[in-house]
């Protein structure tokens, strides 16, 4: 797996005391404070970093939003930033693609969890002092940015593109894109170690579902939560040309969009 956007427990506590790099701990306040966290790690709860309004909920935040937050938790965009929560990474893989976007170089998603760091490595309730930052969002350009919307992915339709649906199969069944193939987000977990499976057995995994390196692939849910942690997953395997519907199935079926029903498996 590319180090560069996800890093093993052993890796973080390596580098632990690097001083350009920070870590966030994404799960509810009461959980860092009553719970312990990583050292170090400083609290950025999910929804602080989700459109919370009526009209997009569950979205993106906004650059300056997002800006204010990284400002408030005393990050630069120089820092390493590795994110971590306690539900195999699907809400700190949020939080990675999240800075991504806003153009954020170097953001991680640690392996594990809080639980698998928890196993062999030391926590803490002490919150670090924090010297707050004027941090500038720099947000990709269009064409540089893994984001697409409602257009793109009715032409990615036309196209070979491989639409992948990291939802569970009741929801598959329901509706779905045509063509999508589901691959449950949480296929790559091992539910022993609360790790990822090792890289050649998730490639194996994905290649059983169509999912190659050589194709055009484009990932949606219903939020479009689910997607990040596979949107991460895959980047960390070498995988290219993977594109993300933030609008997802909501905005998909808000447009009539047309679905399918029942099992394609």
């Amino acid at each position: 797996m590319d180090d560069s956007f996800v890093v093993s427990p052993d890796w973080l506590a390596a580098h632990l005391e690097d001083a350009d790099v920070r870590v966030v701990d994404v799960r509810d306040a009461w959980e860092y404070d009553g719970i312990g966290h990583v050292p170090g790690a400083v609290s950025v709860p999910f929804d602080s970093y989700r459109d919370e309004t009526d009209v997009d909920r569950g979205t993106l935040p906004g650059a300056d939003a997002f800006a204010a937050l990284l400002s408030d938790a005393g990050i630069t965009p120089e820092d390493t930033v590795v994110a971590y929560d306690d539900t195999h990474g699907v809400f700190a893989a949020r939080f990675v693609l999240t800075a991504l976007v806003y153009g954020h170089a170097d953001v991680r998603l640690l392996d594990g969890d809080y639980s698998a760091w928890n196993r062999d490595h030391e926590t803490t309730s002490d919150a670090p002092d924090v010297a707050p930052t004027d941090y500038e969002a720099d947000p990709l350009e269009r064409d540089d940015s893994p984001l697409v919307g409602l257009e793109a992915v009715e032409n990615a339709l036309e196209r070979d593109a491989v639409f992948v649906d990291t939802r569970e199969q009741a929801e598959f069944e329901e509706a779905h894109l045509p063509g999508a193939v589901r691959f449950d987000w949480r296929e790559v977990i091992d539910d022993e170690t609360r790790r990822l499976k090792p890289a050649d057995e998730l490639e194996d995994l994905l290649a059983e579902h169509g999912i190659t390196p050589d194709r055009e692939i484009v990932l949606y849910c219903n939020t479009a939560r689910r997607i990040s942690h596979t949107y991460v997953v895959l980047r960390a395997l070498g995988y290219e040309n993977v594109a993300f519907y933030e609008g997802s199935l909501t905005e998909w079926l808000a447009n009539d969009g047309e679905v399918v029903t029942g099992s394609s498996e």
